[in-house]
């Protein structure tokens, strides 16, 4: 069940990717933003505490 489940959300994504791509690319954007400041925001910490 699992996995019939999985395939039928990739198939969803993919369709919705194919008909919808400017909003699709918008989401993806501000997936890898919120990402990058997530990793921005760990490497100003460690350098902080490295720092005193």
């Amino acid at each position: 069940m699992k996995k019939v489940l999985s395939w039928v959300l990739l198939f969803l994504l993919v369709f919705w990717i194919g008909t919808n791509p400017g909003p699709a690319a918008d989401v993806a954007r501000g997936i890898g933003d919120g990402v990058s400041e997530i990793f921005t925001n760990i490497g100003t910490f460690f350098v902080d505490l490295a720092n005193g």
